[in-house]
């Protein structure tokens, strides 16, 4: 209850801002020049699969011939709540939006990206309801439905480039329609004349290219397909099929099928607090306490480019798009300004630690740093020693409950100065 009425009241006090969060752009630049393929997820909050494909696009993929342009998280404060739009719904702005609304920024910079002279086609990715049918079958397979459709504003566009949006469509769902996993998963080419038909349309972000002379189609994937690892493909599978209409070439680390793409979504690389904390999320628990924080302007640096933090007091929601992978609370310190020699003594091993935030040790161990730097090692007391420094610390004398991992072999080691400043934090990992 109590998160439910401060999130109402958080969304409440942005809604007379600006967004917390603006999005991400990446650029992949090949070798070999070629056209530019602007490709934009996270719109919708709620439609993952528009999402998580940019994710991996990002972190997997490399340009030889060619550019691509990626914004995975459009609309970021939605993505990581898994809303549509806690500012309504973003992809009705682009034919006005004001001033005050929270969006603004966001909008007027994802226009300058999309009217660029150097983009020559542009991909909006969603998860829409159903699965599109030219002809009425029953409410799931219908001429309005919009999962597993390539949405056209209409059949073509007065430009030099990609200007017959139809034909384009039509031979690429053909192509993808071979690489299904269902018969029913079939994709389709939805035209909705916008121009004619379609008032909502023309507030959206391809309406809007197309008649600013860009053409921009969007590609949906089914929301009744509830397994985020299908839809992600079918987006990777689409999205690769436009880069070869293009020209663009590519290679990717990985083979594309379903196990790959189900692997791939788990790997939520690390996340860096102010520089002095580092955490592997794909071994994470599901709760870390007394995480020394700053209390204002704290910086969380992700790997993976959905990551990000939402607060509530003293708690801090760890987020990748709409997975929640673990909550930290808080123990708010000033930050230290000292730099010490700090080393750890392990198995006649000594290893300098002043620059590492992790190192592995296989048998005990003793921190040694100055007289003026308190040591704490979390999950072992001792009523001798407050301070935890120059003394050998036994492994079996450690708390396992106190890992920061589901394995229970890595411990945090605290560093403050004589002023009770936080100076960082290192990770010792049992091997």
């Amino acid at each position: 209850m109590f998160k439910k009425t401060f999130l109402i009241l958080l969304l409440s006090s942005l809604l007379l801002q600006a967004s917390i969060l603006h999005f991400k752009k990446y650029e992949k630049t090949g070798t070999q020049k070629g056209d530019t393929l602007l490709v934009i997820g996270g719109i919708h909050g709620n439609e993952p699969g528009g999402y998580f494909a940019p994710s991996i696009l990002i972190q997997h993929y490399k340009i030889t011939k060619g550019n691509l342009i990626i914004i995975p998280n459009l609309n970021f404060d939605s993505d990581i709540r898994n809303k549509r739009g806690i500012y309504k719904d973003m992809n009705r702005k682009f034919a006005y939006i004001s001033k005050k609304d929270p969006d603004y920024k966001i909008i007027q910079d994802i226009k300058k990206i999309i009217l660029s002279p150097k983009v020559d086609l542009v991909l909006n990715l969603h998860d829409g309801h159903g699965f599109y049918r030219p002809k009425w079958e029953n409410v799931i397979f219908n001429p309005k439905a919009w999962g597993q459709a390539l949405i056209i504003d209409q059949m073509s566009i007065k430009t030099p480039k990609y200007n017959d949006l139809g034909k384009i469509c039509k031979t690429v769902a053909n192509k993808i329609n071979n690489s299904i996993f269902k018969k029913k998963h079939i994709f389709g080419v939805k035209n909705t004349k916008t121009k004619f038909r379609d008032e909502q349309m023309k507030l959206s972000l391809t309406y809007f290219a197309i008649t600013h002379n860009k053409p921009a189609l969007a590609i949906e994937t089914s929301k009744n397909i509830t397994d985020l690892t299908k839809k992600v493909y079918y987006q990777l599978l689409t999205i690769e099929e436009f880069m070869k209409v293009m020209g663009i070439k590519y290679k990717r680390d990985f083979d594309l099928n379903e196990r790959n793409i189900r692997r791939l979504l788990r790997e939520y690389g690390s996340l860096t607090i102010n520089n002095r904390f580092k955490i592997n999320l794909n071994r994470v628990k599901n709760y870390i306490g007394f995480v020394p924080l700053k209390r204002k302007f704290n910086k969380f640096d992700f790997t993976h480019p959905l990551g990000a933090v939402i607060r509530y007091k003293n708690i801090y929601q760890v987020m990748i798009g709409n997975k929640k992978i673990t909550r930290l609370k808080s123990e708010y310190f000033k930050l230290s300004d000292r730099h010490p020699l700090l080393k750890i003594k392990t198995d006649h091993t000594i290893i300098d630690i002043t620059d590492k935030l992790n190192v592995g040790i296989k048998k005990n161990f003793m921190i040694t740093a100055p007289k003026n730097v308190r040591v704490n090692v979390i999950g072992y007391t001792s009523k001798r020693y407050k301070n935890e420094a120059n003394i050998w610390i036994k492994l079996k004398d450690i708390d396992k409950r106190y890992s920061l991992y589901k394995d229970k072999r890595a411990f945090r080691v605290e560093f403050y100065d004589d002023k009770n400043r936080f100076i960082k934090t290192v990770l010792v990992e049992i091997q």
